[in-house]
């Protein structure tokens, strides 16, 4: 098998050892360099167009099975006159050659394999010992096993290519939803240009059925758009004018205009691409120390076969040299630690690949071991298990005060704010008096806003608010259920407004298959207790706490961890960034509506589905089950064979099982998460 090494657009290396050569295989990089058996280097683009890809692919599994058919033709032709039809002239040194001639074509790039590997300093590699214990079988006159041992081993490379091929497919396609042209308007003139190479605020022209390029702004009326790229989701979305379109939609009804507001480079399609594609540089521990161990594992087994070869002359009466070496070159195939050292980054890249599937995006295998894990799902309550999306219910103002002239100075501060009950007022009261001049405002974290309006103190937030500043008011709050926004002016109680949020379709079934997963649930909000214990009992969620500054949140999970519970908390992965970082795993709710989101979270999940939680809980536990699976039926049958082999109780063939037939069973049942449901 050719030694491949992946590089990023800017020809930054990637991939470039042994034990990495699992990802390069399936070309999921823009460009690789690959070295061909001649030691020739020629590069290549990935083909974008399917037509040419389908037949690039089918060109390619000829290609990496022309060798073992050649070989395989050539064996089986030697065994037959071996065996069943015998030819005078198949003796000798024509004998040695011909079997020589059918090793060549499967053995040849192994060996190159091993010279550079040795070369790089990593001389106990799979490749090394394939080479020698084959080799070792020709000397030794086995030349029919030899050829065989290098033809399975060679077969099942080209499998395993073809099986990290098929569990990158997910990832493919999704690197494969950018597209690289787009067409443009100059002069009202509609042209097609490189998509890298257009500018921001150039008009796009989007027909139905294409992909959009770039993020921009929708300057038509109203566009609907399949977002199955981002999110996994193919029911249509419908934009209207102003609203933000992102590169990877697609259009599907009429003509539409998209006016650009980021470089190529810098779409949201562009920073998932990259995550995704970074993804497999986050090593899980059980990967890490598989790593290791094959590096200490390998050259101990070197070292005991060459014990198996010349101790025995010390204690065996009748001790034959090449019946010795022959059980050590059958230990040698036995130990190649291919089995664990593939199918394991199989099994997480698997994961990763499933989960991006679904619209979630997992930043490291690490984090899918991390999930695995979790026993305590804290959850944030706005925008996580409700809609974030708020109403004004009704306004009790002071008849002391005009209630239309403080709606608009109130109006006028939260246009300053991008929280929810901000938009929520706007679009009550409408839109902005500019007239109305600001003066020293201020956030104050988890208790509202404060401005100064002609001359006069503005207070608007949480009643905590007012208790910060004296404000005195004569309410029941335990008998307000709605969310609170309380206003002060002139340090004077002017009132409150109700505002109502709706919990998520999908949020009861999320805390039902949370349950089903043995996590437990617990909810922590800035929002007042009523409002949190109400959405608390109507999900039967057992742990809520409401009133929480973002210190509080940060004790509530201190509190979960003093406990020994492994905790992930989910949450728009900017505001609640020192809760994230005291977290195992930081989840972040809707993605693609924060370029934040991105950056900080460990999981982002795309579509803003609660769902998405216990479904990426789900997919952490298969994949370490599937990966522990492949550890002990790994280990199992090679010590099995191990210990047969030095007793001289196991072949050649046995050890192929033991070597190429385990790593085969390995990888299909890695591959399983492919197919899974979640």
């Amino acid at each position: 098998m050719a030694h491949k090494h992946t590089y990023d657009a800017e020809g930054k290396q990637l991939c470039c050892t042994a034990e990495e050569k699992i990802y390069a295989k399936a070309g999921a990089a823009n460009f690789i360099e690959e070295d061909d058996c001649c030691g020739t280097k020629k590069h290549r683009h990935e083909e974008h167009d399917h037509g040419h890809e389908h037949s690039n692919i089918d060109g390619s599994i000829f290609k990496m099975f022309m060798p073992a058919v050649i070989s395989i033709v050539l064996l089986l032709a030697g065994i037959a006159m071996d065996h069943w039809f015998p030819q005078i002239w198949f003796t000798g040194w024509v004998r040695g050659i011909w079997y020589v001639v059918a090793y060549i074509p499967v053995g040849l790039p192994v060996l190159k394999e091993a010279v550079e590997s040795m070369g790089k300093g990593d001389v106990f590699s799979e490749f090394f010992l394939m080479g020698i214990a084959t080799i070792g079988a020709f000397a030794i006159g086995e030349y029919p096993e030899g050829v065989a041992v290098m033809l399975f081993y060679s077969v099942g490379e080209v499998f395993q290519t073809m099986a990290v091929s098929r569990a990158k497919s997910n990832i493919k396609s999704l690197l494969d939803q950018r597209p690289d042209e787009v067409t443009i308007l100059r002069n009202n003139e509609p042209q097609t240009v490189k998509a890298e190479a257009v500018d921001i605020g150039a008009i796009i022209q989007l027909k139905p059925g294409e992909k959009l390029g770039l993020d921009g702004e929708l300057l038509s009326d109203s566009a609907s758009f399949n977002t199955s790229a981002l999110t996994g989701e193919s029911r249509p979305d419908t934009k209207n004018k102003g609203e933000t379109v992102l590169a990877g939609m697609i259009n599907l009804h009429t003509v539409s205009q998209i006016k650009v507001t980021t470089a190529y480079t810098d779409s949201k399609l562009s920073k998932i691409l990259a995550l995704v594609q970074n993804a497999s540089s986050q090593k899980a521990p059980t990967e890490l120390f598989i790593r290791k161990f094959a590096k200490i594992y390998t050259p101990i087994v070197v070292f005991l076969a060459i014990g198996i070869t010349f101790l025995p002359a010390l204690f065996v009466a009748d001790y034959i040299f090449t019946d010795w070496l022959y059980r050590a070159l059958v230990f040698l195939v036995i130990s190649c630690p291919c089995a664990l050292v593939i199918s394991i980054p199989l099994g997480y890249f698997g994961g990763i690949g499933a989960a991006s599937r679904n619209g979630i995006l997992i930043k490291g295998s690490n984090f899918l071991d991390t999930l695995a894990r979790i026993q305590n799902v804290v959850m944030d309550k706005t925008g996580t298990m409700t809609e974030g999306v708020f109403d004004v219910q009704e306004v009790n103002f002071s008849a002391e005060f005009d209630k239309d002239e403080m709606l608009q100075m109130v109006n006028v501060l939260e246009s300053q704010s991008t929280h929810p009950v901000a938009t929520a007022i706007h679009h009550y009261v409408g839109d902005v008096d500019h007239s109305i001049e600001l003066v020293h405002t201020e956030e104050i974290a988890g208790h509202g806003l404060k401005a100064t309006i002609h001359g006069k103190e503005l207070l608007v937030g949480n009643f905590k608010l007012m208790d910060k500043f004296g404000i005195e008011y004569n309410l029941d709050l335990d008998r307000i259920v709605y969310t609170t926004i309380a206003v002060a002016y002139d340090r004077k109680f002017v009132g409150y407004m109700t505002i109502a949020d709706n919990i998520k379709a999908d949020a009861q079934l999320t805390i039902d298959k949370l349950k089903s997963l043995g996590v437990k649930s617990t909810m922590l909000s800035g929002d007042k207790h009523t409002v949190v214990d109400h959405v608390a009992k109507t999900l039967d969620i057992p742990n809520a706490f409401g009133d929480l500054l973002p210190e509080d949140k940060v004790n509530k999970i201190k509190e979960i961890k003093a406990k020994g519970e492994s905790v992930a908390f989910v949450g728009d992965g900017v505001n609640d960034a020192p809760v994230v970082a005291l977290s195992d795993v930081g989840i972040a709710m809707g993605g693609l509506g924060s370029d934040a989101t991105i950056e900080t979270a460990d999981v982002v999940i795309q579509d803003d589905k609660p769902s998405k939680i216990p479904m990426a809980i789900h997919i952490g536990q298969q994949t370490k089950k599937i990966v522990w699976q492949n550890i002990g039926l790994a280990f199992g049958v090679k010590a099995i064979v191990l210990i047969l082999g030095a007793g001289g109780l196991a072949t050649m063939w046995e050890a192929v099982f033991a070597d190429v037939g385990v790593a085969l069973l390995a990888i299909l049942n890695a591959i399983r998460i492919q197919r899974m449901t979640f």
